[in-house]
């Protein structure tokens, strides 16, 4: 609806500026919010208040022009002026109520992308494979997953690629300890931190193992079978861990997504000669270096965004300039998003810049850097064990579910042992998900597993809640919204409430899709969750005073339980039917 209103506004605007009331050339961003008090509207607009000094007039003055120049349209009653010079737009409720009953209807619930179709490359996870995920990958992946589901739903084609860190100087390291444990390796390997960590003790004491281990490297890079054989090993196992975690928290991620480091090995000495033949290499200290005029350090000296080193090795610029280049050519994206830590910022603004210099992307081509900031412990500091070290996300997420388990057993000590366990597995990871997909993914945020996995405020548990009482309501009538006739109509002011945020689900959603930001959904659900709390309080359903309000409230309940249930598949989190 706000889109709607705001092509009314800029019809009017533009209808002023040909008349003479407004000079032309200008071009305001259109503000348009909903309302507290609905006595006073449902949506309102400061433009008035916004171009009254370029107009040369009062607020109040062109707010009535802005009034008389709009188009009719049939969503809106009225258009009034309230205060300074505020416009207030009050929807028509049975248009609204018709709108509904459409989404009703829809196994897409109306939702439609604003603008065409666009192939969509999702960078994320991206696990360094020497080592087993931990808790600073959850972000990377889980924010990335929502914001593919989204494009998907919105019709986008995505392509979702797993960058992993599978090649570089710590895989010689890894490779010797292989050779010189071949019987061992195949168990040890199940705990590839505990395989790192005696491979990085034999590279520090041994210096013959740590000369084998370069040696291995150099081999490795060069092709040797055996090298590539165990490598393969390695990887694959690694891979293994990787995908049981994706999995276990329901993240669309597959061995088919992975496109690795390694994978752009052979074009890396051919991205190095085509910037020289596009003479944007500058040899510093021996290093083959792009210097752009945009990217400057604190004392005005121009930053190297360096390619190839003085001893000829290559940089992640080198490896992310290749992926560039594989993503335009062969995937032929119109849009790609890198949902990278934001401390990498400064990389990605100059490989961007970089691939767009030396023509390895096109013009049309969106590059797009969705940063996120830290997980962090009650100390404010990134979330680490009790002895400093890394939390592993397996670790993490078998507490989440025993904690889940011994609240929902105090709450639900006659379920079934099965039901408490499936309960607990859905609250646990849902919870964990939903405390990160809440915050701004630009934001550090606390993590504190008593306030993700409480019942009250905008957590998981209050969200799958919400959408279990809808399912009650059904449940004890005995039948399905499809049984149920009648239509809706909106006269209880909690029922004109809980509608006016249904029908926000279409905007909202391309919201998310174009900023890349889960959490303006998460906000949404928890709103609607709370509407229809007050809905359910305050209009009775299956007890309503006439069969015909019944079916009404009975169709607004099920469209609100199925846009719950949608906007929590979005954000990767399953249901429950009743908990």
């Amino acid at each position: 609806m706000k889109d709607s209103i705001r092509h009314l506004i800029q019809q009017a605007l533009d209808r002023l500026t040909a008349e003479g009331v407004l000079p032309a050339g200008l071009t305001p961003a259109i503000q348009v919010e909903n309302t507290k008090d609905k006595s006073h509207g449902d949506f309102a607009s400061n433009i008035a208040m916004m171009l009254a000094k370029p107009a040369g007039m009062k607020p109040r003055d062109l707010a009535e022009k802005l009034i008389a120049a709009l188009p009719a349209d049939e969503q809106i009653t009225k258009v009034e002026i309230a205060g300074p010079g505020f416009l207030n737009f009050f929807q028509n409720s049975d248009v609204l109520a018709q709108y509904l009953e459409a989404a009703l209807a829809d196994a897409h619930l109306g939702v439609r992308k604003n603008g065409p179709a666009q192939r969509v490359v999702v960078d994320l996870s991206a696990p360094n494979l020497a080592k087993e995920m931990h808790v600073g990958h959850l972000r990377s992946t889980i924010i990335g997953d929502g914001v593919a589901r989204v494009l998907e739903f919105l019709g986008d084609t995505v392509i979702r690629q797993n960058h992993v860190g599978d090649w570089g100087t710590q895989f010689g390291m890894l490779l010797a300890y292989m050779q010189e444990n071949p019987a061992a390796a195949e168990s040890e390997l199940a705990d590839l931190e505990g395989f790192y960590r005696a491979a990085k003790k034999r590279f520090d004491e041994s210096p013959e193992f740590a000369d084998r281990a370069r040696e291995l490297v150099v081999q490795l890079q060069a092709g040797d079978a055996e090298c590539l054989r165990l490598w393969h090993r390695f990887n694959d196992i690694s891979l293994s861990h990787c995908q049981a975690l994706y999995d276990r928290l329901g993240v669309k991620l597959s061995m088919a997504d992975v496109k690795g480091e390694s994978a752009y090995n052979d074009d890396l000495p051919q991205v190095v000669a085509d910037l020289a033949a596009k003479g944007l290499l500058t040899e510093d200290n021996g290093a083959q270096c792009v210097f752009m005029d945009e990217f400057k350090n604190a004392e005005g000296n121009p930053l190297p965004l360096i390619v190839q080193k003085a001893g000829g090795g290559y940089l992640y610029a080198t490896t992310d300039l290749a992926a560039t280049r594989y993503r335009a050519g062969t995937l032929k994206a119109d849009r790609v998003l890198y949902f990278v830590d934001q401390r990498q910022a400064l990389h990605f603004q100059m490989v961007f810049a970089c691939a767009r210099l030396a023509g390895f992307v096109p013009a049309s081509m969106d590059m797009e850097h969705m940063g996120f900031g830290t997980m962090n412990g009650p100390d404010g500091r990134p979330f680490k064990t009790r002895d400093g070290g890394t939390v592993k996300l397996v670790q993490l997420l078998d507490e989440a579910e025993q904690r889940a388990y011994s609240l929902v057993k105090d709450k639900n000590p006659d379920l079934a042992e099965d039901e408490l366990r499936q309960i607990a597995r859905v609250v646990g990871i849902a919870s964990v998900k939903y405390a990160d997909l809440s915050k701004h993914r630009t934001s550090d945020y606390s993590f504190n597993f008593d306030l993700m996995l409480s019942f009250e405020g905008n957590t998981a548990p209050y969200l799958l809640y919400a959408y279990t009482r809808v399912a009650g309501v059904f449940r004890k009538l005995g039948k399905g919204v499809d049984e149920i006739g009648g239509q809706i109509t909106l006269v209880a002011e909690q029922e004109q409430a809980l509608a006016a945020k249904l029908a926000q689900f279409n905007e909202l959603l391309g919201n998310v899709a174009n900023k890349g930001t889960p959490h303006i959904l998460c906000a949404y659900l928890y709103d609607l969750a709370g509407l229809f709390s007050s809905f359910y309080e305050n209009c009775p359903i299956l007890s309503a005073e006439d069969e015909a309000t019944r079916d009404s409230r009975l169709r607004l309940a099920a469209l609100t339980g199925r846009t719950l249930k949608q906007g929590l598949e979005l954000l990767g989190l399953e249901t429950l039917e009743r908990m």
